[in-house]
């Protein structure tokens, strides 16, 4: 996990480009992300990784684990404490550790929207939403059993589910009804259409799992990164395509003015 950032899905919005294509994008706030700690392989942790903070919180709605590790590593701190007291230190919602981070960063800097550019390509990691207690045709889309023809009672069912005498168990892994929703599923792929530094927003492209208002973890495409031969691909497709789009409207604009004449 080469870059990421921990963000809130705000909502899904349409956006239009320069030529006039218009793009369902998702509206992700991501900070900006305060850098809690920075592991290195030459310390007693033994790996490289960065440790980020999203969003302030009170520190009485933390744990004194949580708060211990932020003063330990020296996390910002708001103003000085009055008549002696100790210095208020600023909680975190959300923490997350992100590997092999490329970017250069110390404890105390801060990361945003700029991590990212327009036209490059993300995975966004959400948790799908829950839906409860689900049949088998909710579930895992099952047909159903006939609507007429004397079948009562089994629209909605599964049907059979193992043999009578041998084996006489059910087989592992078979499709049930029970608990939907509500896992760790991550969308592939997803081109950064608007990059808002100044308000710490990203548009991305399309949906991704959770719910309006769910964290999220924003980070580099594994298999599209900035220097893939993939990515050449698209950009030099897209160039074409726009400058075929650019070609067509001059024509059409000599051609009206040809008939003007």
């Amino acid at each position: 996990m080469p870059l990421g950032i921990i963000g809130l899905k705000v909502g899904h919005t349409r956006v239009y480009d320069s030529n006039g294509v218009l793009t369902p994008v998702t509206v992700v706030h991501v900070g900006p992300n305060r850098v809690l700690q920075v592991k290195s392989k030459d310390g007693k942790d033994g790996y490289n990784s960065v440790q980020l903070g999203y969003g302030d919180q009170k520190v009485g709605r933390l744990t004194k684990a949580v708060v211990g590790h932020l003063g330990k590593h020296g996390v910002k701190v708001d103003a000085d404490g009055q008549n002696g007291e100790q210095p208020v230190l600023t909680g975190v919602k959300r923490i997350r550790e992100f590997r092999d981070f490329s970017k250069e960063v110390k404890t105390g800097d801060f990361v945003g929207a700029d991590l990212f550019a327009v036209g490059q390509f993300v995975d966004a990691i959400g948790v799908t939403k829950g839906r409860g207690f689900e049949g088998v045709v909710g579930r895992w889309s099952f047909r159903g059993g006939d609507a007429t023809h004397g079948a009562k009672g089994w629209h909605r069912r599964s049907g059979a589910i193992g043999q009578r005498l041998f084996p006489g168990t059910v087989r592992r892994g078979l499709k049930m009804p029970g608990h939907m929703g509500t896992v760790r599923r991550t969308s592939q792929n997803l081109e950064v259409i608007q990059v808002r530094a100044e308000d710490n927003v990203l548009l991305i492209k399309g949906n991704f799992p959770g719910s309006e208002g769910d964290y999220c973890i924003i980070r580099e495409a594994k298999k599209i990164s900035n220097d893939s031969a993939r990515l050449k691909q698209i950009t030099d497709a897209r160039k074409k395509a726009k400058d075929a789009v650019s070609g067509k409207k001059e024509e059409k604009k000599a051609a009206a003015a040809a008939k003007k004449k």
